[in-house]
């Protein structure tokens, strides 16, 4: 059992740091000896196809949540992709355009192109045969079916399903990917996956004091030993408390660090839309299901609703001048970062704008969130 769980967590090592963090991503350098360990390791326990893989994952952040991405839950429900995730990668696979457009800068060398991409399943059968000759026919048999189910349930199915479902958010990214625990053991580090779609390119998947990424570990001893070099990380957020007025620095780390300023937001958000709910008296007659859908509108663009939910939507906020003011503030926020043909000048006078209405809007948690807003720094 011990040989199954090493041999399991070398296959986790090589999906974590070389097919997703280097390869797909590109957020660290390998050195060769690591590189090509890395990928024949791969070939001989998964039969993953560099290329494809990386194609399908990239594809995955380019088209997340929607219904072209190839294993969203919010898609397919949670059930089929926790089980049937497999499934679905090679159904992904199978799609040339895909690969083609997303599966750039990958091996394709003499070795990638005649033995592990035309070869795949050689490799697979060539372990199973080493494990039985190795370990007698029931142990390697016992070892290799723990090889072989480990990654396709908690990579193709808990990552891409649990991942995007339950769990906890430290930043208020644009999909919903979820940290699933926050000790990165099991899958590598690959359970911080809200961490990982918040900085895409960070070779780090931990972000706070409590977090712990085990692939991050290996990548920092490789890069003492000179076998990796990390390109990128996530940055850390900075504050500059002496500052009273948005400037340029404020609005660049604002726009860098926006999934961290729209989860502290959206927690002040929560706090004030909880209170005033509190005391809205709904109509019986309202088309208005349940405050925990009134909830779930207001953390919503209204684009983003159905034509019946921005009816209703409207009724609320006709009910509550504090509740419509939020979400109003809630949506100029987030606009502030998406107004791409606006001038640094006129962002700048917008985002000072915005922090006197929220700062006038007489209510003092919003008061508290901008002042913090203010002293972003670079």
């Amino acid at each position: 059992m011990t040989v199954a769980l090493v041999f399991t967590h070398i296959t986790i090592a090589a999906v974590t740091i070389y097919l997703h963090r280097y390869q797909a991503h590109r957020a660290l350098e390998l050195h060769p000896i690591p590189s090509h360990f890395f990928r024949f390791w791969l070939w001989l326990t998964t039969g993953m196809v560099t290329r494809e893989w990386a194609a399908v994952h990239r594809f995955h952040h380019a088209r997340c949540e929607t219904k072209e991405d190839p294993h969203s839950p919010q898609v397919y429900g949670l059930q089929r992709v926790l089980w049937g995730g497999v499934g679905l990668y090679k159904k992904a696979t199978r799609i040339n355009e895909t690969i083609e457009k997303y599966g750039h800068g990958t091996p394709d060398d003499w070795i990638e192109r005649k033995l592990y991409t035309p070869h795949n399943v050689t490799g697979i059968m060539l372990m199973v045969s080493l494990d039985i000759i190795l370990f007698g026919i029931v142990p390697g048999a016992l070892i290799f079916a723990t090889q072989m189910v480990w990654i396709p349930f908690f990579a193709a199915g808990v990552i891409n399903g649990v991942g995007h479902y339950f769990g906890y958010r430290n930043f208020a990214s644009e999909d919903a990917s979820t940290n699933i625990f926050p000790l990165g053991i099991i899958i590598g580090g690959e359970e911080l996956h809200n961490n990982h779609h918040a900085y895409a390119s960070s070779a780090k998947l931990s972000n706070k004091w409590y977090e712990f990424d085990i692939g991050w570990l290996y990548i920092r001893i490789m890069e003492c030993l000179h076998l990796a070099r990390v390109k990128k990380v996530a940055p850390k957020v900075r504050y500059n408390y002496g500052k009273t007025l948005c400037d340029a620095d404020t609005l660049q780390a604002i726009i860098t660090h926006r999934y961290d300023v729209m989860a502290k937001f959206s927690r002040t958000f929560s706090a004030i839309c909880g209170e005033e709910l509190s005391k809205l008296k709904i109509s019986p007659s309202s088309s208005v299901d349940s405050l925990s859908s009134i909830h779930q509108w207001l953390h919503t663009d209204a684009k983003d609703l159905r034509e019946k939910d921005q009816a209703s939507l409207k009724e609320i906020l006709s009910l509550s001048s504090v509740l419509a003011n939020l979400y109003n503030l809630r949506q100029d926020l987030s606009a502030v970062w998406a107004r791409s043909t606006a001038s640094q000048e006129q962002l700048i006078k917008q985002l000072n704008d915005w922090c006197h209405r929220a700062e006038t809007s007489g209510i003092e948690a919003l008061k508290q969130f901008s002042r913090k807003l203010r002293c972003y720094a670079i």
